[in-house]
């Protein structure tokens, strides 16, 4: 049984992961609100990981971090406060952990961290200018880290659509707004939850061992396909 440590894992994406992991392995979710589920294998810890200690954990082998802001505003409407909010949470927070949690991390089974970007880092899209930043300063993290630790730890991350969690809730509010929005993709969709969570378990896993450095688009086309 492995031991998972998911910062986030309270809603959407990262709840979703822990679910999957329970059955099999440990959870430990640190969040700052508390998990709406239960299950032997889970350890909750109430906190901020931007403004609080993190815990000490004695094992872990693997690390994932599912913060992260949707934050749309035009270029002139956005304040420096707003750039700086959205690079803590996404790349700040990671560091944190990702320092925090290394050396444990080493003597883990296979370990592995998976972070978390978005199809905006790639796709040039109105409204995105401060997480798009962001969330380039992640994948360029899981390239330089991945290189720096790999004969020891593995690291990914997933580049995900909107997906449909709360965050995105303000986004996709209505019947209408998500019909347009499974339009717009290829595909004709847009991602639920577990969805990501299918290819974050895998990633995780020691069938991907052969993987690090990677940014896995999860896009319904919307990246790669000009239809």
């Amino acid at each position: 049984m492995r031991t998972i440590v998911i910062i986030g894992a309270s809603k959407g994406i990262g709840k979703a992961i822990a679910n999957q992991q329970l059955e099999t392995n440990k959870v430990v979710a640190i969040c700052r609100t508390k998990p709406e589920y239960t299950h032997p294998n889970l350890t909750f810890h109430q906190l901020d990981v931007l403004t609080d200690t993190l815990p000490e954990i004695d094992q872990i082998d693997s690390l994932v971090y599912c913060p992260g802001s949707i934050n749309l505003k035009p270029i002139s409407s956005l304040t420096l406060q707003d750039f700086r909010n959205d690079y803590e949470i996404n790349v700040i927070g990671a560091v944190k952990a990702i320092q925090k949690y290394l050396p444990v991390l080493k003597k883990g089974k296979q370990p592995a961290i998976l972070l978390f970007s978005t199809v905006a880092a790639k796709l040039g899209m109105p409204y995105h200018a401060s997480v798009a930043a962001a969330k380039g300063a992640v994948e360029g993290l899981v390239k330089t880290i991945g290189a720096e630790l790999a004969t020891v730890v593995r690291i990914n991350a997933i580049a995900p659509t909107i997906t449909e969690t709360p965050l995105a809730a303000s986004i996709l509010r209505n019947d209408r707004i998500k019909e347009t929005m499974a339009e717009r993709h290829p595909m004709k969709d847009y991602l639920q939850p577990e969805e990501v969570a299918t290819l974050a378990n895998y990633l995780l896993s020691d069938q991907a061992k052969s993987i690090s450095g990677q940014i896995f688009q999860m896009d319904y086309g919307i990246v790669t396909f000009k239809m």
